[in-house]
């Protein structure tokens, strides 16, 4: 009987692991606060990380706003922002500067996370929206608006979208039955993204004289002559697209642990992973429909928040991380090579090119390991 009881009141055996179930070891202090149903953990980690990025936000904001052909003080641009400057520092701050920056800043943020997110769901370093194609995509569509339509920017950024959703789409049937994860995903993404490119110079050929020679400088991936017109647009996007983002993080980081682990939690992989798909999809279009392809920001940005923070996929350090690069890159091509006007797209493209090379030895090491 003694037998039988100790039968009845022992604890069921553990399910046998697999290699999917493991868990996760997260080193560091966190932070833990609650407030009624709501229970919330930040790694202290990850809290500094991001404390100093917005710190460094805040300084390349300043600078950008402060410095130029026309300096200002710190008083003279908070003067002008709250609409009681003298007539220049308004025209400097409020139509040549603030544009750029807060159009520099959305962008950045919105690359970042659009790569942060692929590169989470692939699980690849290479998951990006500019290498996979996605953002070639969105230049075929933003394309087809400004070469043949003649549109505005409102069409511009609807062409971009369809573009790289339909970009999105075309890689998605190629992949059909194999899943999003992997190389393969990555070596399909360059093929389409070289026919893309192919689809671009076409289109620039049928112009007029004055239409390529937008397109082409469009192409490049620039932050000159932007306007509120330009900032409003991809604010709107990001303050709908980034909470989305932020609030599936969750479910995008049980996604990362495996499929196994993350259906047992409770998540829907597939439909999980096709939401998210979407959001990275429309950041991107929504960044290159505004400034035209800039590249690398997307693919470094999240992986340098990773190493930073410790963890993953850690969308808001990356976002800030997007952010601070771009508005950098702008000021550095700004205050570098003045008086020539050097789009900051050559800027990311040199150095993210550097990174890339860099990027691909680190992986090939590890594989032959």
């Amino acid at each position: 009987m003694s037998a039988v009881r100790e039968a009845k009141t022992s604890p069921p055996d553990p399910a046998p692991r697999t290699a999917t179930d493991r868990p996760r070891v997260v080193t560091g202090r966190a932070v833990r606060t609650r407030s009624g149903a709501l229970s919330l953990l930040v790694r202290s980690r990850t809290l500094a990380v991001t404390a100093a990025l917005l710190l460094a936000l805040l300084t390349v904001a300043a600078v950008t706003l402060t410095t130029g052909d026309f300096d200002l003080s710190v008083t003279e641009v908070f003067q002008a922002l709250t609409g009681e400057g003298s007539g220049i520092a308004d025209f400097v701050v409020n139509t040549l500067r603030m544009p750029r920056l807060v159009t520099a800043l959305c962008v950045g943020a919105a690359l970042a996370v659009s790569g942060a997110i692929l590169q989470s769901i692939t699980g690849n370093p290479l998951g990006s929206p500019d290498i996979i194609g996605f953002t070639n995509g969105s230049a075929v569509g933003a394309l087809v608006v400004i070469v043949v339509i003649h549109g505005s920017m409102t069409q511009i950024a609807i062409g971009a979208l369809v573009g790289g959703l339909a970009t999105a789409l075309a890689v998605h049937l190629l992949m059909l039955g194999r899943g999003i994860q992997g190389f393969r995903l990555v070596v399909v993404g360059i093929g389409v993204s070289a026919l893309l490119l192919a689809v671009n110079s076409y289109l620039i050929t049928r112009a007029t004289f004055q239409e390529a020679l937008e397109a082409q400088s469009w192409l490049i991936g620039s932050l000159g002559n932007r306007l509120w017109t330009h900032a409003h647009a991809i604010g709107i996007a990001v303050a709908v697209l980034l909470p989305l983002a932020f609030f599936l993080s969750r479910r995008l980081s049980m996604v990362e642990m495996g499929d196994t682990t993350a259906t047992a939690l409770g998540v829907d992989v597939a439909r999980t992973r096709v939401i998210l798909l979407v959001i990275s999809v429309a950041l991107a279009a929504f960044a290159t429909a505004v400034t035209g392809p800039i590249w690398f920001i997307a693919l470094a940005a999240p992986q340098v928040a990773r190493k930073l923070t410790g963890s993953g996929p850690a969308l808001l350090p990356s976002a800030l991380m997007g952010a601070v690069m771009l508005a950098l890159s702008d000021l550095a091509v700004q205050r570098l090579f003045a008086p020539a006007l050097l789009p900051v797209g050559t800027a990311t493209g040199c150095v993210g090119g550097l990174y890339l090379i860099w990027l691909l030895v680190t992986e090939s090491r590890k594989s032959r390991a």
